[in-house]
């Protein structure tokens, strides 16, 4: 997968795509990513890329004409026209559902706001759609972007070990993950449940997918009809969520 994002601050968004698991991937060739400079795409010697809105109002607002130079060079470069994503407070929250469709596409790209915004004239024409990280408000959009690039590309092939490393997690499949511990086997007189030093995997697994289910129910609850679970564990999920959650 190929992860393009337009910013005022490339240095930041690199460093940040540069550490750990992400950075190790893009080095092996499993995921492409290109931090874009906005202001090479500007018509004046101060590079310039925000003016007054019309009409008046507090703040500035980001020209369209340079993001969508900007956006026509990554096409070129990347010899297709990504999937063009506004990261945005008026947009739809990500979720995990979102990150698995959003996998689908071999390159995206993500443009971050500042200021006041984006001329509306570049998002009617340009943009794909527009994604929130919740409801509130950041001073622009390189965190929304990094969350997003980060969280997705965990799900492209080849950038963990293993797809079952994000398969179990949680939200994957609409439940939170199970308890999990280390060592050592007893701390501050609290002691591994029995269960996960059995060697009985099936067993393991039971425990593990039981927990799962009683811990969404306990901290997240409205998840629990959207999950991918079966009708027995649904009833079991609503008595635990009667039992213990009542007020």
């Amino acid at each position: 997968m190929r992860i393009d994002i337009i910013t005022l601050f490339p240095e930041m968004c690199e460093a940040v795509m540069s550490e750990s698991i992400i950075g190790r991937a893009r080095k092996n060739g499993s995921l492409e990513v290109n931090c874009h400079q906005l202001r090479d795409y500007a018509f004046d010697k101060h590079r310039r890329v925000d003016d007054a809105p019309y009409g008046g109002g507090m703040g500035m607002l980001m020209m369209a004409e340079p993001i969508a130079l900007c956006y026509e060079d990554i096409c070129k470069q990347a010899g297709t026209r990504p999937h063009f994503i506004y990261m945005s407070p008026q947009g739809k929250t990500l979720t995990q559902n979102t990150l698995k469709r959003l996998c689908s596409y071999d390159s995206v790209c993500l443009l971050c706001g500042h200021y006041e915004g984006v001329d509306e004239r570049l998002l009617e024409e340009y943009i794909d759609e527009e994604i929130s990280i919740g409801d509130y408000v950041l001073t622009g959009g390189e965190l929304p972007a990094l969350v997003l690039a980060d969280s997705l590309a965990r799900l492209v092939p080849g950038v963990l070990a293993d797809d079952e490393c994000f398969k179990l997690e949680s939200h994957y499949n609409g439940l939170l993950e199970y308890p999990q511990y280390t060592r050592p086997q007893v701390w501050h007189g609290k002691e591994v449940p029995a269960v996960l030093t059995s060697g009985h995997h099936k067993n393991i697994e039971n425990f593990r997918r039981t927990e799962s289910i009683k811990r969404t129910a306990l901290k997240r609850p409205e998840l629990i009809d959207k999950a991918d679970i079966t009708d027995e564990e649904r009833a079991f999920a609503q008595s635990f969520i009667e039992k213990n959650c009542s007020v």
